[in-house]
This record gives C-alpha cells, structure tokens and sequence, in this order.
C-alpha cells in the first residue's frame, strides 16, 4: 500500500452558506440567495444553467471572492480568505507548463513547507496512486488532457485539503476518459474525508458522483438515491430523480 494511502484520514470540513448574495463586487448580483450547508466528508454536486454562478459560487468558497451579502463559513468561522485547507480543481488543468509533473504535484507541499525528500515521497505516492508513476519526469504538454486532468488531481489531494472544490474539471474530456476520471476521483475519495463541491452541467455524473444535488438556479437540494453505484443509472429512483432535475433546469 502506497504512503499517500496509509496516512491518517483529516475530518473533511463543514461549509456553510447563510443566505449568501453572490457576485462581484464591480457588476450587478446574481439573483437570489444560497443557503447551503454542506456536511464534513460529504460530496455536493452543484447544477444550473451557465451565468447561474456555479463557478462564483466556489470562487467563494474558496476565499477568492467575499460574497456580497450573508456569510460563508468553515466549521462555523468565516472564510476570509485562501487557505491551504481548501483546495480547487479546474476544467483546465492549471499545471505550471515549466515544472515536470512531479514538480506540479509538490507545489502545495511546498507551500506547507514540508521537507524535500517528504515532498518527492508524498508525490510520487500520489503519482502512482492516479497512475502515472512513469511519467513524473515530463512537462506537462507531453501528456493528454485526460492525464493533466490526473496530475491536477493528485496535486490537488497530495496537500491533504479538508474540501475540495471543483469546477468543471472533467468536462473538457471525452466520455471514455470522464467516465475513467469520475472512476477514479470515486476510488480516491473514499480514503481522504475531504469535503467535496463538485460543479458540474452533466446531469448523469451529479447523480454518479454527488450525496446530495443543488440546484442553484432554483435552490433545490436534493438527496440522490444511490450515490457513486454505477449500476443504479437506471434505478427507478435514478431515472425518476433525473426527470425532475432536467424539468427544474
């Protein structure tokens, strides 16, 4: 068993939103509130129409954007700010293109100031956890989207964050190699206790991946009957819950 999967498993956090006004502070607000809480160790997947604010919505999360009205906390205190608790995956892979791939998944690591061979050992565990092992030398433009997609991830989880909050990130894949992703993010989770929001326009992988569905556009949130079970896509559960979804959007 690798290093990365013997460590000891972090509480993922608790985030909350408390009829929170999104936006940016320059332009107008989008519409509504977001009152959202969202359980340690629990995996949300947000849904609505583009120009709803799914993206801002975890830009806030994140800290990178302060809301423009309520609040967003952390285990009950307010997220000011970026922190290395919280960790965001985008649909492009934002690897550095002059790092190598072992290079790129050591960045947070770096930034928690862990020791030199602790950090080559922490990602390489990771490297062979996502299964690029051999690959940890190259530059990033050498491998194929579906692979930067592997390192963002193992970059993303090697820091041990207690949320992950992800954007899109497989939607620019083709459906064998999303599938494989989505596989994968499923076998990796479940070792990590991260909190997880995962922002999607794919109906059927927030009902593969998510607990829980909210609708932003219309502040639904809705429990998903067979969570991560490939096999329940044509549950009539499944299928039922996947025509309100497609009605409310």
């Amino acid at each position: 068993m690798s290093p990365a999967s013997t460590a000891p498993v972090r509480r993922g956090a608790e985030l909350a939103l408390a009829d929170v006004r999104l936006g940016h502070r320059e332009g107008p607000p989008l519409p509504g509130t977001v009152r959202l809480r969202i359980a340690p160790g629990e995996l949300v997947a947000v849904l609505g129409p583009s120009g709803c604010g799914k993206s801002t919505l975890l830009r806030t999360l994140a800290g990178l954007l302060p809301p423009l009205d309520g609040q967003v906390t952390q285990d009950g205190v307010p997220i000011r700010g970026p922190e290395a608790d919280r960790a965001l995956v985008f649909q492009e892979d934002a690897l550095l293109p002059w790092r190598s791939v072992q290079s790129n998944v050591e960045l947070p690591l770096s930034i928690r100031r862990l020791e030199r061979e602790e950090r080559r050992r922490v990602a390489a565990a990771w490297l062979e956890r996502v299964g690029l092992a051999g690959h940890a030398r190259k530059l990033p433009h050498r491998l194929s989207g579906g692979q930067r997609q592997r390192v963002q991830l193992a970059r993303a989880l090697a820091g041990r964050p207690r949320a992950v909050l992800m954007d899109e990130p497989f939607g620019a894949l083709d459906p064998h190699t999303r599938a494989g992703m989505q596989d994968l993010l499923v076998d990796i989770l479940r070792g990590t206790g991260a909190t997880v929001v995962f922002v999607t326009h794919d109906v059927d992988e927030a009902l593969y991946l998510g607990d829980r569905i909210a609708l932003l556009s219309s502040g639904e949130v809705l429990d998903v009957p067979h969570p991560r079970q490939r096999d329940a896509r044509n549950a009539p559960a499944t299928t039922g819950l996947r025509r309100r979804i497609l009605t409310s959007l």
